[in-house]
């Protein structure tokens, strides 16, 4: 079975409304002609005193029955007209055979058989509030409200315009070739003009509503696409900064390690038939380089699984990195970390760690460093500063030659939308500043 669309909610919305409003009416008939039922039946039997009341006579219920035989006949043409109505708006096969079809004839049906039904049973009804003109108008008019917003939610105002003459055109004919006596066609013509006047400003103001509602969907629609477009955008970003973080890890790990490795060979290739005893000291060396590199891999792929981030917080992670690398090179260590740290967003928060890790790796490898220190703050923005009093570089040189762990820490910082700064001399030690 098919999902409805929209139309067909909105027909069987209509179709329920229909039958609610029957109901009440039928309720409020009830209550209107029981004065005139209990009337009837008084004055054709009148108990005597100290007797049980007698049963209506033949004649009472006959009489009974032909008074409201009207009423029955109302219930009876617009219950059947209703049901006819909501068993349509459930029949999806139908709606499949008739097309664009079956809803415009579902508005002829609710539109005109209330007006049919009205003009040629309710005038018959018994003497009561809602037996005239007036009263016909009332048992019409929320039917042909719903109606009116159908038309106003599928169509433009012009076809709102239409179905409010026509409706009021139906009526007006109805009323001049069906007459019954007593009759004051003045009156219909009166309440069909104010009901046009009404259906027009009720149907403009359900028109600009549901206009409304479809641009507002619209743009939703076209937010999501931007939305899916942004995501799938982000999903690239993201696969694309792994890659340049692995990079920067192979870089540090495996590149050191195998360039070690290959001029250590390349050297003892060319002793080898020269000097044997050099041959297997250069050997020996690119062993133990070849070991040195598995342990920098490992670690860096420790270092890559690492959840200290998350299990830790930041603080505590970034004083295990430093204390880590200051016991393991036998270096002094100068720490100052704020405590407590302010809730930094994930990626703020992996980005001072990354840096940290890389500026680290970078002075236990080649700044020659007997101490270095590290000092984290947040005030107004987070900083972090990592200096050494190592043998440090020529800025100018060092940018010349592209290195990665440079180059990954400055990426890292711009992603992030916080600024890298780095200051050394040669002779001078480095000095590493993040401002995010």
């Amino acid at each position: 079975m098919r999902a409805p669309d929209d139309s067909t909610r909105v027909l069987r919305i209509a179709a329920w409304i229909w039958l609610a409003f029957l109901l009440g009416m039928l309720l409020m008939d009830f209550v209107l002609y029981q004065p005139q039922t209990q009337a009837i039946l008084g004055a054709t039997v009148r108990p005597q005193p100290g007797l049980p009341n007698q049963p209506p006579l033949p004649n009472q219920q006959n009489l009974l029955r032909g008074m409201l035989f009207p009423v029955y006949l109302y219930y009876i043409a617009n219950g059947f007209m209703a049901l006819l109505f909501l068993a349509s708006a459930y029949w999806n096969r139908l709606q499949e055979a008739l097309g664009d079809v079956f809803y415009s004839l579902m508005l002829v049906i609710i539109s005109t058989a209330p007006i049919l039904i009205n003009i040629l049973i309710v005038p018959r009804f018994p003497q009561g509030p809602l037996s005239n003109a007036e009263g016909m108008a009332l048992r019409q008019l929320p039917v042909l409200f719903v109606a009116l917003a159908l038309v106003a939610w599928k169509y433009r105002f012009g076809q709102v315009v239409f179905f409010s003459f026509a409706v009021t055109v139906f009526e007006l004919t109805l009323v001049t070739f069906n007459p019954l006596e007593g009759r004051n066609i003045a009156v219909y013509m009166f309440i069909a003009i104010i009901r046009t006047i009404s259906f027009l400003a009720v149907g403009f103001f359900i028109h600009v509503l549901v206009t409304r509602l479809r641009e507002q969907q619209e743009s939703l629609r076209a937010a999501n696409a931007n939305l899916t477009h942004y995501a799938s955008t982000l999903e690239q970003l993201a696969v694309s900064r792994e890659r340049n973080r692995l990079a920067r890890e192979l870089h540090d790990t495996l590149a050191h390690s195998l360039t070690a490795l290959s001029v250590s060979l390349e050297a003892a290739k060319a002793y080898f038939d020269i000097d044997r005893e050099q041959t297997r000291d250069l050997i020996d060396k690119s062993l133990e380089s070849t070991r040195k590199g598995i342990d920098d891999t490992r670690r860096a792929l420790r270092a890559l699984r690492s959840s200290d981030l998350e299990d830790m917080g930041l603080r505590l992670a970034v004083q295990k990195v430093a204390e880590s690398a200051a016991s393991r090179f036998h270096l002094d260590l100068e720490l100052g970390l704020q405590d407590p740290m302010p809730s930094l967003s994930p990626d703020v928060e992996q980005t001072i760690f990354r840096v940290t890790q890389e500026a680290i790796e970078n002075i236990t490898k080649h700044s020659q460093a007997k101490k270095f220190s590290v000092h984290l703050s947040h005030i107004g923005h987070a900083t972090l500063v990592i200096q050494d009093d190592g043998i440090g570089f020529d800025m100018k040189s060092n940018i010349s030659t592209g290195h990665f762990g440079l180059v990954g820490m400055r990426e890292r910082a711009k992603l992030s939308g916080g600024q890298l700064k780095i200051e050394s001399e040669k002779g001078k030690g480095t000095k590493v500043v993040l401002t995010i």
